[in-house]
């Protein structure tokens, strides 16, 4: 029953910023990771950042020092500041929710994406 909405989503310019919103319901927000993740086409889907219950984060290589991940718990929401945006960023953007493991954050939730576009 759990529930997650992206938004933000949109076309910019290479070198530009946008934000993505995932609104979370149906769960206990301020105890699950969170998570975005992406998938340009013909890939895989992979890890762009995660934000665990405590606070700390973790990066793609590919996007480190260009995206931050943050989390509002009181609204119950998710964020993603994109900066320096390149084409290869290019991407459906999801959301994900899931639990703390000493391992690392298991995802079992899942938005339907928000498309991501960065012209040249």
């Amino acid at each position: 029953q759990v529930q997650l909405v992206e938004s933000g989503g949109g076309l910019v310019q290479a070198g530009g910023s946008l934000r993505l919103s995932c609104a979370v319901s149906g769960t206990i927000f301020s105890r699950n990771a969170m998570g975005w993740y992406r998938q340009a086409p013909g890939k895989q889907r992979e890890l762009v950042a995660t934000i665990i219950s405590g606070g700390t984060t973790n990066y793609a290589d590919s996007v480190k020092g260009r995206f931050t991940i943050s989390r509002d718990n009181a609204k119950n929401t998710v964020y993603l500041q994109m900066n320096s945006l390149k084409p290869e960023d290019t991407a459906v953007y999801y959301c994900a929710a899931g639990r703390d493991r000493l391992s690392g954050p298991v995802m079992d939730s899942w938005g339907k994406g928000t498309l991501v576009t960065v012209s040249s």
